[in-house]
């Protein structure tokens, strides 16, 4: 995908964005937006150079998704902290064709070439890479880049789905699109775990991701869910707290349901699978762990 990146203009930014204003400008600007086939990403991409961990909000975020406080190591899943306000301003903009209100978090997968540490000094780059079809939709995919000292250390792809109807109709059948995912036999039980009901705040004051369906039952019944949702990125590093993670390592984890709050989950784990799995074995999460050569 280097083509696409040379034809991207890049903006350097002085310092990483706030997201409460990026999400009212894209809750504002949302109802102008209509998700449908065949639209473009912007061609953008994103530079926040010299980005240092603030280390008392490394060690919230270490706390609340079970990884070990203090070490020098940073946490696979926290870089993707670090550029989310980035993709956030990117996705808020009036260039980006899909509304952010109702956007999910599909799918991401972590690639991580060697330990990061959580002093180092690092420059973060975020764009849209492109916009897919979906058989419910439409898919942003947005990645994230980190470098040391001008080497690609960590990168990571998101996938955002804006549903809407397909050319196809209801039925789906686009060419090109994602497949419904297919039904798996659940990993060996592990662990058992409970999710308390504030889970979702704090993780979002230690992330900056205060989505409000993750913080509060009544704006989460205003998108369909009876309680608060857990934040997926928070389900994911969750499971490698327990898992663990190679200093090189590719992660890919999908979301298929959300985790209520409060909540009971099975957190399932063989060889390099990983799973969670709420009542009746309904699967929330699927992914898997593999050492980078």
């Amino acid at each position: 995908m280097d083509d696409v990146k040379d034809s991207m203009r890049t903006h350097v930014l002085a310092d990483s964005p706030s997201l409460w204003p990026l999400l009212a400008r894209g809750a504002f600007l949302s109802p102008f937006k209509r998700a449908r086939d065949g639209v473009s990403a912007p061609r953008v991409r994103l530079v926040l150079p010299g980005v240092r961990i603030d280390l008392g909000k490394l060690a919230a975020y270490e706390r609340v998704c079970g990884f070990g406080v203090g070490a020098d190591e940073l946490p696979m899943t926290y870089p993707h902290v670090l550029g989310f306000p980035l993709a956030m301003r990117l996705m808020s903009e009036r260039a980006f064709p899909l509304p952010l209100l109702g956007l999910v978090h599909t799918s991401i997968g972590i690639t991580r070439r060697k330990a990061m540490t959580a002093t180092g000094e690092y420059e973060l780059t975020v764009y849209v890479e492109e916009l897919v079809p979906h058989r419910r939709g439409t898919e942003a995919v947005v990645v994230t880049e980190v470098r040391a000292g001008g080497e690609l250390v960590w990168e990571s792809r998101s996938t955002y789905l804006a549903r809407h109807r397909t050319a196809a109709g209801s039925g789906g059948g686009q060419t090109g699109q994602a497949a419904a995912p297919e039904e798996r036999k659940p990993l060996p039980v592990v662990a058992e775990w409970r999710f308390a009901g504030d889970v979702g705040r704090r993780y979002g004051a230690a992330s900056g991701d205060r989505n409000p369906i993750h913080l509060h039952p009544l704006a989460a019944r205003l998108f369909g869910f009876p309680r608060a949702i857990a934040h997926g990125m928070w389900t994911v590093a969750r499971c490698l707290a327990q898992h663990g993670v190679p200093h090189a390592a590719l992660v890919r984890a999908e979301f298929r349901a959300p985790v209520l709050l409060p909540g009971a989950v099975s957190y399932g784990a063989e060889g390099a699978d990983f799973e969670l799995r709420g009542a009746g074995g309904r699967l929330h999460l699927a992914g898997e762990v593999l050492p980078v050569l």
